[in-house]
Parts: C-alpha cells; structure tokens; sequence
C-alpha cells in the first residue's frame, strides 16, 4: 500500500470523542451532605463557554453511572476499548476523563489492550472539580482536546499514541506514576521524556513520540487475567507470609519490588521459594521501588543471586505497566515462556532496552 493510499484510509473527521467515566473533575457537593458527588457531565460540559471556541467538533459519552477511579476494574477497561474501536473511525482523537487515582492504571492498560493505535487517546482529569473556581479542570480538559485533535502537516496525528495529559504536561501513559495527591502537578513519568510540554504554545517532542504503521489496522483486545500480585520487600519480611501468596494456586505472576538496582536480601528461604514458583510456571518480574533508575540483576550478587532463581528484570517499568502488561499477556497465553518472551520485549515503548540488546 502507497503512502497516498494510506492517507486515503486515514481520513480526518474534525470530532472528538469525550468519555467520561466519573472521578473528580465531573463532581460536585451535595447541598445537604456537602460530600462531593458525580454530577452529569453532559450538563457540566454545557456550562462551558470554553468549549465551544474549539473548532474541533465533540461528542460526549458518559459512563452511566460514573464511577469513583478506585473502582476502576478490567472489566471497565474492555468497555473502554470496546467504546474507542466502534467508533474509531467516527473520531480524529479521544478524550477519556478519569479520576487521577488509577489513571496511570488504565493508561497502561489500554496502551496494551490497543494494539496498533493510530489515533489519539488522552487520559485526564483534575484534583479539584471543574465547578469550582480554583478547578484544573478546564485546562487540562481543552488542552488534551486540542492534542487529540493535532494533527502534523501531513494530515496524520501529531500523538499516535496513549497518553496522560495533566497540569502542562504531556505524558507516555504507560511511562506514567500519581506523585502527588494535593497538588496540581500530579502525575510525572520519570524513565521517560515528556512526549509535550503545554505553555503559551504546545510544544510536542516529536523525537519520543511512538510511529505506528498506519497501513495496518488497530487491533483491539478485550481479554485480561488479573490473577497478578505486587510483592514490595521491607527489612523483616517474614517467610511464612510469602509462603502464604506464593502457594495460591490461581497466582500466575508476581510483580516484585526490590531495592535500588533489582537488588533483594540473600535469604536462602527467599531464594528458594522464588525459583519454586518460577518452576511452577509462575512468571516473577523484578521492578525497582526507587521512581527513577533501571534494575540491572547484573550489577550486584544479590540481583545475580536472583536472576538464578528465575526472576525476570522488569528494566525501567513502572508498577502499573508491569501490572496490566501481565494481565494483557495472561488474558491470550497459558505458557508461562512466551510470557517471560514477551516482558522482555518493548511492546508499546513501556520499557528502555539498551541498543547493544
């Protein structure tokens, strides 16, 4: 297929489409209680004059009811996915507003669970409701439209890719970590640039955006096996009480984090129990508790010591990468080697792999 053939698929609507599926920016207080509470956005969205200056054209989908983030499950990001690929032709970019509490979650996800994404899906929200004076809300929400909708001179996306838009910042969803509960700078991704910084202009990285082949379809996948556990080492950790999670009988994989550089005590007792569930078929990824910094099992013994026993190096991921990558891979393959295969592998630029590999 020809690039002019493939501009001719890739035809621009001039319509975004907003999904909200509740969290903070759509909230406000109940007159009674004084509790704040998911209010419709739909009529949200019609007391802001804002949006009606953007040229883009936008359609509103709302999650019915809206949920609290916390509630956030696999299930809801299928509904997502399966919103975003009946429509995809029908919209240049989406807009997914989301409480901030597992949005880092769901971006991961549905970079995984899209596989092939030609299109923007921007992830958004705020700490203060978009009722209030105060409220982040109205920035973050015109400025991802306005990004989902970017367009580069060649008529194809300017961010073909899932991201998390918040307070300036333009960020790799599956790069992406909550770091601040209060303040409006909320979300960083530490491994990984900024894909745009947003000021008086939007200034778009273009080196650190992904390139799809936009001569091949978008793949949705619906399928997870949430069936992972987050394992954090402290000095102290009893025996008997990874022995107890280690033993589960549904447990496919584990997300463990060790300290510094990949590193762990050199207990025999830990060491023997990793490298039992590894035979097991249980897929163990090792991922630093430090935010910035990559795990290298090959820099001290204990994370040699480790690498013997069958663990794998998560690299540079984050703990809601490797969390839904695991889910992803578990939802579309029982063999424990062709998932060990594929988190090594940089499927959607979740992980740095160094070019001597």
């Amino acid at each position: 297929m020809s690039y002019q053939d493939t501009r001719q698929l890739f035809e621009r609507t001039g319509r975004v489409l907003l999904i909200y599926t509740g969290g903070t920016i759509g909230m406000g207080r109940n007159p009674l209680t004084g509790a704040l509470e998911p209010l419709d956005f739909k009529q949200l969205a019609g007391q802001m004059p804002e949006l009606e200056a953007i040229p883009t054209g936008i359609d509103v989908y709302q999650f019915t009811p809206p949920i609290d983030s916390s509630d956030m499950t696999p299930r809801l990001w299928a509904h997502l996915v399966r919103i975003i690929a009946t429509r995809y032709h029908l919209y240049d970019g989406f807009v997914i507003l989301h409480g901030t509490d597992t949005m880092a979650f769901t971006a991961s996800a549905l970079s995984f669970m899209l596989e092939n994404l030609t299109k923007p899906v921007i992830l958004t929200g705020s700490q203060l409701p978009i009722g209030q004076l105060r409220t982040d809300g109205k920035e973050n929400l015109i400025t991802s439209i306005e990004i989902a909708s970017a367009s580069r001179p060649d008529g194809f996306p300017m961010v073909p890719e899932v991201c998390i838009y918040f307070s300036g910042k333009l960020l790799r969803g599956n790069r992406s970590t909550k770091t601040n509960a209060d303040g409006f700078n909320a979300f960083e991704s530490f491994n990984y640039p900024h894909l745009a910084d947003a000021g008086i202009e939007i200034t778009y990285h273009e080196e650190h955006i992904l390139k799809p082949d936009y001569r091949l379809p978008m793949i949705p996948h619906y399928a997870t096996d949430p069936n992972v556990v987050v394992f954090t080492l402290f000095p102290g950790l009893q025996d008997s009480l990874v022995r107890h999670f280690l033993d589960s009988r549904e447990l496919r994989s584990v997300v463990m984090r060790t300290y510094g550089s990949g590193n762990a005590p050199q207990r025999p007792w830990l060491l023997k129990m990793l490298k039992e569930a590894a035979y097991r078929g249980i897929t163990v990824v090792n991922i630093s508790q430090c935010a910035l910094g990559t795990v290298e099992m090959a820099r001290y013994d204990t994370g040699f010591q480790l690498k013997s026993a069958g663990v794998i190096s998560g690299r540079d991921c984050t703990v809601e990468s490797a969390v839904t990558k695991l889910m992803h891979l578990q939802g579309h393959y029982t063999d424990s080697q062709i998932i060990r295969q594929m988190m090594n592998r940089n499927m959607r630029g979740e992980i740095t792999i160094p070019s001597e590999e």
